[in-house]
């Protein structure tokens, strides 16, 4: 039996996104159906929009959500009809060599619904990041479902599912940051305020953020940074360097994807420091540095997908802290808005206005 809903979808690199019917079949083998309640507007939705991560239009976009579970497939377990789940799009197999290993947040063989949610004229959609939740249903693999406390506000629980772990997981999981460590980010959007918040978690001594904007800057002091630089004004190696007794931090995440700000990132480190790729990347940059600086600087040069989180451990976790206080999702969100108004939240996004416009339904 099919659902038959609204959805948020592009048709074409560049053009307008529509509300229109889509039809969402029932569960399957591993399957789960979920009622979404929110889902935050993510910067790699616009990328899908543009053409920036493929061309397999119609693309139903959305996917960092929360929601509640109405139905499951045959052999589900781990979530039941009712569990309130974050969803994640890296559901993992339990199988492969990295999950053998004992690392399954490296898992190399993903997955999602089998079954393709559809226009109404059965046209197969394809949901951003195997998930498509700018709808009022969704169809995912039940692994992409994470049950969580229920008592958390469903439009600051979702940004878990990608932006906020993205950050957090970057400083805390790929970065290994630790208390009375020094750590810069730059970029200071969703992602990078996410590492901040997550460096002060961990109990980082001096957390500096980077960007160009001043207003962002203020957003990330809320979060925790110790320093702001505003690298348009001055630069930022020397800034960085200069508020970490002239060593350089001991971790940088670059949150923005750019060769210019990574190259930052890697002469912004101490001696042995890390550096943190977690900004997406078009396919057509490139990165030159000296091999010798490579060598001689040592240390780690990291990138971290989806900050290394594994969901069924990071994002209770993270929902308890969120709850206890310590960590503020709440100030994330800029605005809640209707599915209507996805395509007005993509031009506030490119123009530095919101943090997270995030649609309820």
């Amino acid at each position: 039996m099919a659902n038959s809903v609204h959805g948020v979808v592009s048709r074409g690199k560049g053009e307008p996104v529509q509300v229109t019917e889509i039809s969402v079949p029932d569960p399957g083998p591993g399957e789960a159906l979920v009622k979404v309640q929110a889902c935050g507007v993510c910067h790699t939705d616009l990328h899908y929009k543009l053409g920036g991560i493929g061309d397999e239009y119609p693309y139903l976009l959305g996917h960092e959500a929360a929601g509640v579970v109405e139905k499951v497939g045959s052999g589900v377990t781990d979530v039941e009809e009712g569990d309130f789940v974050i969803l994640n799009w890296r559901a993992v197999c339990g199988q492969c060599r990295a999950c053998k290993r004992g690392k399954p947040w490296y898992c190399f063989a993903t997955h999602n619904a089998t079954q393709r949610m559809t226009l109404a004229d059965g046209t197969e959609l394809s949901p951003a990041l195997g998930i498509g939740a700018f709808a009022e249903k969704t169809l995912v693999a039940a692994g992409q479902c994470t049950k969580v406390n229920p008592d958390i506000a469903p439009a600051t629980a979702g940004l878990l599912g990608c932006g906020v772990m993205a950050g957090v997981g970057a400083a805390i999981n790929t970065g290994g940051v630790t208390r009375g460590d020094s750590i810069a980010v730059i970029g200071c959007g969703g992602v990078g305020d996410g590492a901040i918040a997550g460096a002060r978690l961990a109990g980082a001594k001096t957390i500096i953020a980077v960007d160009v904007d001043d207003r962002k800057l203020e957003w990330a002091r809320e979060f925790g940074a110790t320093h702001t630089v505003n690298s348009r004004e001055v630069d930022a190696v020397e800034k960085i360097q200069e508020l970490t007794d002239g060593f350089g931090a001991d971790v940088v995440v670059e949150a923005l994807g750019r060769p210019e700000t990574y190259k930052q990132a890697f002469y912004a480190r101490d001696l042995a420091g890390t550096v943190v790729l977690v900004g997406v990347p078009t396919p057509d940059m490139k990165i030159e540095l000296p091999l010798l600086d490579v060598f001689g600087r040592g240390g780690s040069l990291k990138s971290s997908w989806y900050g290394d989180c594994l969901p069924s451990r990071d994002f209770p976790m993270l929902v308890d802290l969120a709850l206890q206080g310590r960590l503020p999702l709440e100030k994330f969100v800029s605005e809640t808005i209707s599915i209507n108004d996805v395509e007005a939240a993509f031009e506030k996004m490119e123009h530095g206005e919101v943090l997270r416009s995030v649609v309820t339904f």
